[in-house]
């Protein structure tokens, strides 16, 4: 165990952590090492409700990315989840922890510098959301099926198993040769048993993403299968250029699932998708729609494995089956219509 009882207070127990980590484990650092190779926290590359991510550099002058938690008791168990799941990683689409601090209340985690930020920059209008394709769409395949074997290590390839539970464009970031490395494990759990149902206090997630099953039991048990959903809403929107959440009715969390891609594929028309010109464009969107449509099933058992996506992905389009029409969803409905169901 990582966590230890002192004076009733749970408490991080580095020395434990560091022994059950693999070779790979992390380095700590002190909080004043923390912010002279900050340069006293002077460049700031991504902010979150966790607290700020900062440019930094080793001693010897490694370019890494800070992630500096905030001074606030509710952020322990964040810390806690992304230390002990990804000190037990190392694949080549999972973001390498490199070392981290641990000091009273101040906490930082330390990762490889990603020189093209995150998925979401290059796949959405940062200004209101609409469509954009600043990729070609044979590395958004690479891309998709990058993340999609990080997913399948996670799953299937740890000694311990890790569901993330957050998996969407804003936590894949991209190397400069754009290898997706998926990041953020603040709300990952640790999962024993693979066969096993994981039993959480609270829905979490980002809207949007969140599988059914993890906001209401009555769609099933939380397993990996959650985290396939979450791929495919996020492959979903790497495929449009745009959010799957409408903008307009955002705050009701509805999914605006795009009725007239599915009838292209029922019909076996061409998919009217932004930039797909060439057969090769035709065939490896057409293979990342079928995979997204089976990964948003409504039922978890209808969800294949990771496993089994990465082949979809890597295999014949022939192969890859029409999916059911996924029952989540419902066409774009006005701001008045909107209010009134909430």
């Amino acid at each position: 165990m990582i966590l230890r009882k002192k004076d009733s207070i749970e408490e991080f127990d580095v020395e434990a952590f560091i022994r059950n980590c693999n070779s790979f484990a992390p380095k700590r650092y002190t909080y004043t090492q923390i912010k002279k190779m900050t340069n006293s926290l002077a460049n700031v590359i991504g902010k979150g409700g966790y607290g700020c991510v900062y440019k930094g550099i080793l001693p010897d002058g490694r370019l890494v990315a800070m992630k500096v938690f905030k001074q606030s008791k509710s952020n322990g168990e964040d810390f806690i989840n992304e230390v002990a799941s990804m000190g037990r990683t190392s694949h080549v689409n999972i973001v390498t922890l490199i070392g981290f601090c641990y000091e009273m209340n101040e906490r930082a985690l330390i990762y490889d510098f990603m020189p093209n930020g995150s998925l979401d920059k290059f796949i959405f209008d940062q200004e209101n959301g609409s469509t954009t394709r600043c990729l070609e769409w044979k590395k958004l395949f690479e891309i998709a099926l990058g993340i999609a074997r990080g997913l399948e290590y996670l799953h299937r390839g740890c000694n311990t198993r890790i569901l993330h539970f957050d998996i969407k464009p804003q936590n894949i970031l991209l190397d400069k040769d754009f290898c997706p490395k998926i990041s953020d494990f603040g709300l990952a759990k640790l999962w024993l048993n693979k066969d096993s149902v994981v039993s959480l206090r609270s829905a979490r997630g980002t809207a949007g993403y969140i599988a059914p099953e993890v906001f209401n039991k009555y769609f099933g048990g939380v397993s990996h299968k959650s985290d396939v959903y979450s791929y495919g809403m996020l492959v979903l929107e790497m495929v449009r250029g745009r959010k799957n959440i409408d903008p307009i009715v955002s705050h009701t969390s509805e999914i605006y699932f795009p009725y007239y891609i599915y009838k292209d594929i029922e019909m076996g028309k061409d998919l009217r998708i932004l930039g797909v010109t060439t057969e090769e464009e035709k065939e490896l969107a057409r293979k990342m729609v079928l995979v997204s449509f089976w990964c948003i099933q409504t039922n978890p058992s209808d969800r294949p494995p990771m496993g089994k996506i990465v082949d979809m992905l890597e295999g014949n389009l022939q192969q890859v089956q029409i999916p059911p029409k996924p029952f989540l969803f419902s066409p774009k409905r006005s701001p008045q219509q909107s209010t009134e169901s909430s």
